[in-house]
């Protein structure tokens, strides 16, 4: 027995360890840089090398690796960098690559490797690439490359290049890459004080202080590319070996088209590389990829929406308190007598005093949806609070998603807790709280790895370099086997062990009858969610851009911001209809109270199809439709699980509160 808790402990450390992978950098004592954030310092001529990730198209969504295309390869071989679990997650593949820099050399006219003549599969896999307008990745010094481009007066900014262009119907390739690598002197973390902020903020520090009696060093700030496609002498190319000068000048003319892909033929690749001293900062550094063009006008509009949608929450909730308190003065104030005779006028919420905790239909799957969704709840508010102060940097790539999942995890222990609760509540007995657990920890999970599964059935038969590894889903199944279940438990167990939540008054025998409602219930409910979505519809653009776009998201503090109204609001939508239930003498609150929060995902569904339809309307062919649509629906049921817990625990306190606070005879 001792050896088989051993085993699991070590196995139960090992998966605790892998999902930690968040790329924590060594941090010095006197040191202020964020983890994941702390720069690497270079002397002259220190060797600097780049790295490629998967070839990405916002047409497709089906990431490609690299080396799919008939790409330089390096001298010594493609090896892979080491990934984090959400990096997997997220379909990177980032892999070396052969080209290859010295700190503070600039070189020109730099013989990669030439392709030999094209196969007839390798010039139509290309085509079909530079058609579906992929992208290719580099990475310098965790920094992706970045393109400048003039269009109408504006300069607007891309992450990586396109593989080639199709111009009246002829496809030319990109094999000329001009690289500009932006540094700046070393500063001391010390003497430059808090960096882990970006933006115009970082110039009220200090100057920096050089080093005594040692370099400074440099550290990388910028990462431009400017792809050209140039004709080289097939020739004079045949006697070149890798990183050998041209013996002529290249011309890089990025507006010029000259190599085509053809069967049979040979593609030249070259690149030169040019340093130039940046008054970037490191803070900084991130600011190209982050300051979008029109970003201001979406900032003005999400200020603009805060403070609506914060006006209209107040007058909702001061009303909702005056009527509550009305209600309470009124029939405290009242004698028996009184009351009986207001029965036969009027109803109100007190009359169905013996119904109201009556136990729901299907009260264990509600219990199940409840734990779940404090589950979720928690990790999200968690995730965006370290997010929001920065500890999870856009350098540290999949650490969000790493953390995520690990928050996920540990929060386990609050959804057992919560979910056996409320089951001993509504059904008055502690057996059978395992099986709430076991159900609670396989309820989610199993949809999400459902999904995922089908999800990577299309992304294996595309050949894409996103499908997940079987190694990696047996890695997810062990996360959740040995911590998940073993704090859902946990939390089952104190929440089976804790105080009973005791009901202010009996429940009847016979069940009152619910008078004839003026219209259905359903109509109610899917108005609800209209108020929450207006709360989130501004901030839910930018975070659809971040996920399918390419974009970066980084603005966590709106964010922050936005959840904590939309939890309010969601509360409070739920409160005021629950008492607009109660008062109509229908007792049948606790779906209701669930669904008219949660309702806010079926706008959000609606939402993600108008998004498919007129922002990622180029999104081409069935599979990356089904992979739009899968995910979405991941998303969709994530935010009714964590929407509808909010609505529903906000009532079930409320009339535990109002119920409690009324005599009854």
């Amino acid at each position: 027995m001792d050896v088989l808790v051993l085993i699991r402990i070590r196995i139960w450390i090992f998966c605790l360890c892998y999902s930690l992978q968040l790329q924590w950098l060594p941090l010095s004592t006197n040191a202020f840089y964020l983890p994941g954030s702390y720069p690497n310092r270079y002397s002259t001529g220190d060797p600097l090398w780049v790295k490629v990730n998967s070839l990405t198209s916002v047409e497709t969504e089906v990431p490609f690796g690299y080396y799919t295309l008939p790409f330089c390869k390096p001298i010594d071989g493609i090896k892979n960098s080491r990934e984090n679990l959400g990096e997997l997650l997220m379909g990177d593949r980032i892999e070396s690559s052969p080209y290859r820099f010295r700190t503070w050399v600039n070189e020109t006219d730099i013989f990669l490797c030439s392709t030999g003549p094209l196969m007839s599969e390798e010039a139509k896999i290309m085509k079909n690439r530079i058609d579906q307008a992929y992208q290719v990745n580099l990475i310098l010094d965790s920094l992706p490359a970045i393109r400048y481009t003039e269009k109408n007066g504006f300069t607007l900014r891309w992450t990586g290049y396109p593989v080639g262009v199709n111009f009246h119907n002829v496809y030319y390739i990109f094999n000329h890459l001009k690289f500009k690598v932006l540094v700046h002197d070393y500063e001391d973390p010390a003497i430059t004080g808090a960096v882990g902020a970006t933006g115009d903020a970082v110039d009220m520090f200090p100057a920096k202080k050089m080093v005594q009696n040692s370099s400074p060093g440099q550290i990388i700030v910028g990462f431009e590319v400017v792809p050209c496609s140039y004709q080289h002498n097939a020739d004079r190319s045949k006697k070149l070996r890798m990183y050998e000068k041209f013996p002529s000048a290249i011309n890089c003319d990025p507006m010029s088209l000259a190599v085509e892909v053809k069967e049979g033929e040979s593609i030249v690749f070259s690149y030169e590389v040019t340093f130039e001293k940046s008054n970037i900062r490191w803070p900084s550094r991130w600011d190209p990829y982050l300051k979008m063009e029109g970003s201001r006008v979406h900032w003005f509009s999400i200020m603009n929406s805060l403070i609506v949608v914060a006006f209209l929450a107040g007058i909702v909730f001061a009303i909702f308190l005056r009527t509550v308190r009305r209600d309470l003065t009124q029939y405290e104030e009242l004698d028996k007598e009184v009351q009986d005779e207001m029965n036969e006028e009027f109803s109100c919420w007190k009359f169905v005093v013996g119904d109201v905790f009556r136990p729901p239909p299907n009260a264990d799957l509600l219990c199940i949806l409840v734990g779940n969704g404090v589950q979720i709840l928690g990790m999200g508010v968690v995730t965006i609070i370290f997010a929001a102060f920065g500890f999870f940097s856009p350098a540290s790539r999949g650490a969000l998603l790493t953390g995520m999942l690990f928050f996920y995890l540990v929060l386990g222990i609050a959804a057992g807790y919560v979910s056996v609760k409320l089951w001993r509540a509504v059904n008055g007995e502690n057996k059978g709280w395992v099986s709430i657990c076991w159900r609670v920890v396989s309820f989610f999970p199993g949809i999400s790895l459902l999904i995922l599964a089908s999800m990577n059935f299309l992304l294996l038969g595309s050949n894409s370099s996103g499908a997940i590894p079987i190694s990696l889903f047996v890695i997810l199944i062990l996360l959740w086997f040995c911590i998940s279940v073993p704090l859902t438990l946990v939390g089952g167990y104190f929440g089976a062990k804790s105080k009973p939540i005791e009901y202010p008054v009996r429940v009847n025998h016979i069940a009152r009858e619910v008078p004839q409602q003026s219209y259905p219930l359903w109509i109610r409910v899917i108005g609800a969610g209209t108020l929450p979505f207006g709360t989130l519809f501004i901030e839910l653009y930018f975070i659809m851009s971040s996920l399918w776009l390419g974009q970066v998201y980084y603005v966590f503090g709106f964010l922050l911001i936005v959840s904590i109204l939309l939890v309010i609001v969601c509360a409070e939508v739920s409160l005021v209809l629950t008492y607009m239930h109660l008062c109509l003498e229908d007792w049948r609150w606790w779906w209701q109270s669930f669904f008219s929060s949660g309702s806010v995902a079926i706008y959000i569904l609606l939402y993600s199809i108008s998004y498919l339809i007129f922002d990622l309307h180029s999104l081409s062919g069935p599979v990356s439709v089904a992979l739009y649509l899968g995910y979405s629906f991941l998303i969709v049921l994530v935010i009714m699980l964590a929407t509808g817990t909010v609505g529903f625990l906000s009532s079930f306190w409320f009339v535990l509160f109002i119920f409690s606070s009324v005599k009854v005879d």
